[in-house]
């Protein structure tokens, strides 16, 4: 069975709700600790959302300077797919595993919904099982989640399919290109604002036309990576 870990930092929030995400897809899921510089062998790693060290400095800044993080990095340029959700992509751009940054929401205001993406690359280690335009339904919240990089990065990243998923409907933090996740040139490391690991289970996710809160769009993400790992 494929093991992926979920790194907990202080201030994490989500990292229950992604182990049970790993579980629910039919993964080993592997708790690990920010200070440690063990990966325990972990097949794929997760970054959990939350506020990490309260969010000072910068969001994910002092996290990606954790002693673990250093294992991280070294993982994912070795091809471990890698998925940072929300704290996590902060974490992740910090780190410079992937480029930008994520600024204050232009509105200035916490946001929580249910929010629709446009799937623009199925082709990484955490998306092989979406289809292109498939539009999905994935829970959002945060602060600080608009994502930006200069006009060179934009170009970039949109001329090499680099865009993995975009906003639909409405742009709910000012992310530039309506930019909600993005991925690095392999293809092994995702990050994106919304969360995935609260749309796993039937009676706990998004709405659907079907029923209230039966939305299990994030459960991909998990099945996803264990085709990938399988794939090798």
């Amino acid at each position: 069975m494929a093991k992926i870990g979920v790194v907990t930092f202080p201030g994490s929030l989500d990292e229950r709700d992604a182990q049970r995400a790993i579980r629910l897809a039919g993964a080993e899921p592997v708790a690990l600790w920010h200070g440690d510089h063990d990966l325990q062998g972990v097949d794929a790693i997760v970054l959990p959302g939350g506020f990490s060290y309260g969010d000072y400095l910068r969001c994910g800044a002092i996290a990606a300077q954790s002693p673990l993080m250093a294992e991280v990095i070294s993982a994912a340029n070795a091809g471990t797919p890698v998925l940072g959700i929300c704290n996590g992509f902060q974490m992740l751009v910090e780190a410079h595993l992937l480029p930008g940054g994520l600024i204050r929401n232009d509105h200035g205001n916490f946001i929580r919904r249910d929010q629709s993406l446009v799937v623009e690359n199925p082709d990484t280690a955490w998306t092989n099982e979406f289809a292109k335009g498939e539009e999905i339904v994935i829970p959002l919240k945060n602060g600080e989640g608009g994502y930006i990089a200069d006009a060179a990065t934009l170009e970039r990243l949109e001329g090499e399919g680099r865009v993995v998923f975009r906003y639909q409907g409405v742009n709910p933090n000012g992310s530039l290109n309506d930019i909600a996740g993005i991925t690095n040139e392999r293809g092994n490391v995702v990050g994106l604002m919304p969360h995935p690991e609260h749309a796993v289970e039937p009676g706990f996710g998004p709405n659907t036309r079907v029923r209230m809160r039966s939305g299990v769009d994030g459960l991909r993400f998990f099945t996803s990576a264990l085709h990938a790992l399988q794939a090798v």
